[in-house]
């Protein structure tokens, strides 16, 4: 399978993470870290906001990447309103709640990635 883009993964959760790498990683993308990522431009960011109050603070760097940013948080509700409304307040491409299963992981990964189908 051909690599479709690198995705930067920035999550502290030990759990979460490798989980997050294997299906992203199945899913045909190569996993950068997020210091040392090849200098090219990444098909995508996913980032955990544990704290939306904190989220303009580590959301501000990720934007020099130039790249679509998709939030995950257990701090935003379910819901498309919801989760639309968070997204544009946060300026990022899209919001996914936690918990979420692999379905609605790469479903929000490809709708980052190629906008809203």
């Amino acid at each position: 399978m051909e690599a479709k883009g690198y995705v930067v993964i920035l999550e502290e959760d030990p759990l979460i993470r490798p989980l997050l790498e294997r299906w992203i990683g199945e899913a045909g993308y190569r996993i950068a870290p997020p210091v040392g990522a090849p200098n090219s431009r990444p098909a995508l960011i996913m980032a955990d906001i544990p704290d939306p109050q904190s989220a303009e603070e580590l959301l501000s760097p990720l934007r020099e990447y130039g790249a679509p940013i998709l939030v995950l948080s257990a701090r935003f509700r379910r819901g498309l309103a919801g989760s639309a409304a968070a997204a544009r307040q946060l300026g990022v491409k899209k919001v996914l709640p936690k918990p979420f299963t692999r379905e609605e992981l790469l479903a929000a990964v490809r709708e980052s990635i190629e906008g809203d189908a």
